[in-house]
């Protein structure tokens, strides 16, 4: 758990709201308010959004684990006014009247994504300046040839896992680790760990109990890595966050690497399953794509707009009395923003089946001064990943019928849990594999346990058993002779 969560006791927290809270905007209290976690939620969160609409209107009360009272910002507009008024809504955690009242159990779920730390995320004015133009700065410095090429390399490995077979689960074996797996590489950490940062950053970012120890793992994993980077710097983000002219501390710097390791693991990993799903089931994106009137890259956009990677976000506290939405605001509330609600309201969008080309003015990375810094990133390992994968598997396709597809829900995401497929396996599946394990293997074997600087990473393991984490299959990658080279050959011969 980061050094900067509050300290409070268990017997500092009380289950009665305080006055003029959300839970008290309605008569009755908390009866009868929609609970952002449990079975309605998870079961359909899109459905109580609407249904949350209809009822309050743009602005809704609701209820967070152990009855914690918020607003939850549903209007497109709202979303906007509500992320573009820092001096009326705070991103500082710390203004939250449940902080600053002792009233947040120190195991809370909601700790790990809302406690105060000291990155830009939580912070305003000058300050928040200061951190972010580090971040950006640094994201910025990998080029797109660059990092495509890390997309490439980890995609191939990842078929090569599972193309002997014929058949496979998408969502498990290949975009569950592709993200955290390029991740680690622009981060200048190890292989891997991507599986184990798999594993606790999902754990994290649903809410689970288990959750304040996945992030303790996470933190751990961060600090070394920073600790090692001091001494020796590499073309990677924490090397560059440690040069930054804004002259980040080490906590500065483990903070930020956190909020990019959660936020583009666990948005890229969603988008890519959102993405796959609909070119396999959604006839209107297979023509397309096939006829050449939609590119991948607008498929991405529709996904972002129809199911963007978080659905909620935390994100803002009162900082002064105030009103939107038609709701009375009172200083110290806590406000979230309803990603997917705003870009389903029909008050900008009234025929959601209407494909929306070209049209990036979507809140799935949210906006204004807060907008995502990496969100490139995200859509290159989506569009690159995805691209890919359909070149070496073309004839790819669902291998359960669409109505069979489960979906898990937290309070922020919404995810498949599977995505099963089949298709052709390679003519020579088995007959080159060598009987050793390969380079790529033998590389993986070489640095376990070791950061690329030749140190020894931390011993600490993730707060979700290794055993519920897919195992990385990295089988020797076959050599693939091109066509071209091929047919060259022929006229020679």
């Amino acid at each position: 758990m980061t050094s900067s969560f509050p300290e409070q006791s268990r017997t500092a927290w009380a289950p009665a709201p305080p006055p003029q809270c959300p839970a008290h905007a309605r008569p009755g209290g908390t009866d009868g308010l929609a609970r952002l976690f449990g079975p309605e939620a998870a079961e359909d969160p899109m459905g109580l959004y609407e249904r949350l609409r209809a009822r309050h209107g743009s602005v809704a009360p609701v209820l967070l684990d152990g009855d914690l009272p918020a607003w939850l910002v549903l209007g497109y507009r709202e979303i906007l006014e509500v992320a573009g008024t820092p001096a009326r809504f705070s991103r500082d955690s710390r203004n939250w009247r449940w902080f600053r009242e002792g009233r947040v159990p120190p195991d809370s779920p909601l700790l790990p994504m809302i406690a105060w730390q000291p990155v830009c995320l939580f912070l305003d004015g000058e300050e928040r300046s200061r951190l972010r133009l580090a971040v950006t700065d640094s994201l910025e410095r990998f080029n797109r040839r660059g990092i495509r090429r890390h997309i490439t390399r980890f995609t191939h490995q990842l078929i090569d896992g599972f193309a002997e077979r014929g058949e496979a689960d998408l969502a498990e074996e290949f975009c569950e680790h592709l993200p955290m797996l390029v991740l680690t590489q622009l981060l200048g950490m190890p292989d891997e760990y991507g599986p184990r940062l798999v594993a606790a950053s999902r754990d994290m970012v649903a809410g689970t109990e288990t959750s304040v120890a996945s992030n303790a793992f996470i933190v751990e994993t961060l600090t070394e890595l920073v600790r090692r980077k001091r001494g020796s710097h590499g073309h990677d983000v924490t090397s560059w966050l440690i040069e930054h002219s804004s002259g980040l501390t080490d906590e500065e710097v483990w903070n930020h690497l956190r909020v990019i390791l959660i936020a583009a693991n666990e948005t890229t990993v969603n988008l890519l399953k959102s993405t796959l799903r609909m070119v396999l089931t959604d006839p209107r994106c297979h023509a397309s794509l096939a006829g050449g009137q939609m590119t991948l890259p607008d498929v991405v956009e529709q996904v972002l707009w129809s199911e963007p990677p978080l659905m909620t976000i935390p994100g803002r506290w009162a900082a002064v009395a105030t009103e939107v939405g038609g709701q009375k605001i009172e200083a110290g509330d806590m406000l979230l923003l309803a990603l997917a609600a705003g870009n389903h309201d029909p008050a900008v969008r009234p025929d959601p089946s209407v494909p929306l080309l070209g049209n990036r003015s979507h809140l799935a990375f949210s906006s204004g001064p807060q907008e995502c810094p990496g969100q490139n990133i995200g859509r290159a390992i989506a569009d690159t990943g995805i691209d890919t994968l359909l070149a070496r598997l073309p004839d790819v396709r669902l291998s359960i019928p669409e109505d069979q597809l489960r979906w898990k829900s937290g309070w922020m995401t919404r995810h498949l849990t599977s995505l099963p497929v089949a298709f052709t396996a390679p003519r020579s599946a088995g007959s080159a594999a060598p009987a050793g394990p390969g380079p790529a293997l033998a590389e993986t074997e070489r640095h376990q346990g070791s950061w690329p600087d030749g140190g020894v990473a931390p011993a600490a393991e993730p707060a979700v058993p290794l055993s519920s984490v897919v195992s990385l299959p990295v089988p020797a990658r076959r050599r693939r002779t091109g066509w071209w080279n091929s047919l060259k050959a022929w006229l020679r011969g």
